[in-house]
């Protein structure tokens, strides 16, 4: 299992435009909490899971709109894949590399 414990620069390619921000990691056993933060704010990730080298969490957004994102990525090193799901807009791709 790959080491995700640190802060990530996330890129989520949305229809809004690409969204962009820091999303903090710290592992504990299958679970994980930590902060995401973009433009002056910062929320608390909420269901933080970790299984295998798979991370799956939520967190209410609130720029550029008020949003609950549901979000899943794989870590491979010092880079992660996957896809933000913002409930009533849509599924758009998420990366990220280690800060």
């Amino acid at each position: 299992m790959a080491s995700m414990d640190g802060s990530w620069k996330i890129v989520i390619d949305s229809s809004m435009g690409v969204q962009q921000g820091v999303l903090t990691v710290k592992v504990s056993g299958d679970s994980f909490t930590g902060t995401f933060a973009a433009t002056g704010n910062s929320v608390a990730v909420e269901d933080g899971k970790v299984d295998g080298d798979a991370l799956s969490w939520k967190m209410n957004v609130v720029t550029p709109f008020p949003a609950t994102v549901d979000c899943r990525a794989t870590v491979t090193g010092n880079t992660m894949t996957g896809t933000a799901d913002v409930l009533e807009y849509g599924n758009y791709p998420l990366t990220g590399t280690r800060k």
